[in-house]
């Protein structure tokens, strides 16, 4: 029996002319893969990862700093379900497990930067 592909999407833009928050457009999985997805929010900062199901509102993850040892979650969102790690002060990485059908969707970094609000949309 085959699996269900679930597919995950990231979206990609540039911020205010300042600041890139850059993310891989799309990611797929099989159903119980884990899926890693990578964001450079492009500054030294936190980086807020949200959930989108199409046609809904994004629904906040969690928030990460790269000076804490572990993130703050939304609410309805878990570990070891949904875990963030940083390479380096500006580049992050969401890594959700066990991927189910209710994980299709688009998921967005953002990061705030002094007055600069860094969104990733489409």
């Amino acid at each position: 029996m085959l699996g269900t592909l679930c597919t995950l999407i990231t979206a990609l833009t540039c911020v205010s002319g300042v600041t890139l928050v850059t993310q891989k457009p799309v990611v797929a999985a099989m159903r119980g893969e884990s899926v890693s997805i990578d964001c450079n929010i492009g500054v030294n900062d936190a980086a807020r990862w949200y959930k989108q199901i199409p046609g809904g509102v994004p629904q906040f993850i969690l928030y990460i700093y790269h000076g804490s040892s572990s993130p703050a979650y939304g609410t309805g969102f878990t570990s070891p379900k949904f875990t963030s790690t940083h390479q380096s002060t500006s580049d992050y990485r969401l890594t959700i497990k066990d991927i189910e059908d209710g994980d299709s969707a688009v998921y967005h970094c953002q990061t705030w930067h002094g007055n600069v609000i860094g969104y990733v949309s489409q």
